[in-house]
């Protein structure tokens, strides 16, 4: 079992027919442990090997602040970091999914190792929006 940073493949193609629509639908971002796979070929949004813990809830939080803009040539996407407050969780990966079409993947966070809150704050804080570190970003 693997968990490897990418784009999925779902999403590339969703964006080629318009169903990956990011600031219209709903998207969640899940956390995963170590024993989950995650990578370009998922394809959706699934329990197996969700992490759980005290105020994570199955399927994780939806996404807020959602945009897509240029900077310069490059289109970028941005949203604001995602929490869980007082969670006691561990894990390793994020899946951010389309939770308004079927669940699509669209792209796989992984923390490389497991990161941990103890009855405190667990936050995914996302890169600055611009063309070199966005979220996601397509020259």
């Amino acid at each position: 079992m693997a968990i490897v940073q990418a784009l999925c493949n779902v999403f590339k193609e969703d964006l080629m027919d318009t169903t990956a629509n990011l600031e219209a639908n709903t998207l969640k971002v899940a956390l995963f442990d170590n024993t989950a796979t995650l990578n370009a070929s998922t394809t959706a949004y699934a329990t197996t090997n969700e992490a759980s813990g005290t105020n994570y809830t199955a399927g994780g939080e939806a996404m807020t602040g959602m945009a897509v803009t240029l900077d310069g040539s490059t289109a970028i996407f941005d949203a604001d970091n995602v929490s869980w407050a007082n969670a006691t969780v561990t894990a390793q990966a994020a899946l951010i999914y389309n939770n308004s079409f079927s669940n699509a993947a669209i792209a796989v966070l992984d923390f490389g190792g497991n990161k941990t809150s103890t009855n405190g704050t667990f936050e995914i804080q996302f890169p600055n929006a611009n063309a070199s570190t966005a979220l996601i970003r397509i020259t």
